[in-house]
């Protein structure tokens, strides 16, 4: 069965109505955010609990040190930096996850930094040797088919090739820019038919009507897309077959 994942723990509303409570009863992997575009100790704590108690995979969701741009603006960062902030964003969670006795699986980048790293390789080697540092055990979540896998695997780490149920995809297998019409799908239906096709075909249809080929190995539904649960539901139907 393919991994289904959701970003979590950036938006204190999901939080407090309980979005993120409910989406992890239809993914099989979170990434929290740690402290630099978002994320906050009672967050991480709770979300971490409630996902060892329905073993649910733990991942670092790092992104920019930059919440007033919730990591969705490119920061220019010195490598020594990035990796300096990356580390510590990983090693905030992962101190929070082990004191509820459990354990990190992943980390996967967050917004600016995830779409930089996708086509840079000196950022996805910053990226990768914050957590060659703290546990080179980790698994790598990016993009399918991009620079920052190759990087990673280079460097000696495990990774997963990452497809969306909720973006739209340009012809050259990029995400669509979130500021522009289309971006997201918000249609439960059409979400789950595109993670179909990709699992499936291992292929997607681009904005443009362009077929890509895309090996992923999982699937991101992400918390704050409009419909994010029903999406989740969706998807997590059609990839168990029901």
């Amino acid at each position: 069965m393919i991994d289904i994942n959701s970003d979590m723990g950036e938006l204190t509303h999901l939080f407090e109505d309980r979005t993120y409570h409910r989406l992890i009863d239809h993914v099989t992997s979170i990434n929290l955010a740690c402290g630099g575009h978002a994320g906050n100790t009672i967050m991480m704590t709770e979300l971490s609990k409630l996902a060892k108690m329905k073993n649910v995979r733990i991942g670092a969701h790092p992104g920019y040190p930059d919440p007033d741009n919730l990591g969705r603006e490119v920061m220019n960062m010195d490598p020594g930096e990035l990796t300096k902030t990356t580390l510590e964003q990983i090693r905030r969670l992962g101190e929070i996850v082990s004191a509820e006795n459990g354990e990190l699986s992943h980390v996967k980048p967050h917004g600016a930094l995830y779409n930089q790293a996708a086509k840079d390789r000196a950022i996805s080697r910053s990226i990768g040797e914050a957590v060659l540092k703290f546990n080179p055990n980790l698994v790598m979540i990016g993009l399918a088919g991009s620079v920052m896998l190759h990087v990673w695997q280079e460097m000696g780490l495990q990774v997963m090739g990452e497809a969306f149920a909720d973006r739209t995809y340009e012809s050259d297998g990029s995400l669509r820019n979130r500021q522009l019409d289309l971006a997201l799908i918000t249609n439960p239906e059409k979400a789950a038919l595109q993670a179909q096709m990709i699992t499936d075909e291992g292929r997607v249809i681009s904005f443009d009507g362009t077929e890509i080929n895309i090996n992923a190995q999982t699937i991101c539904v992400h918390s704050d897309t409009p419909n994010a649960l029903e999406i989740a539901i969706k998807v997590n139907k059609r990839m168990n077959k029901e």
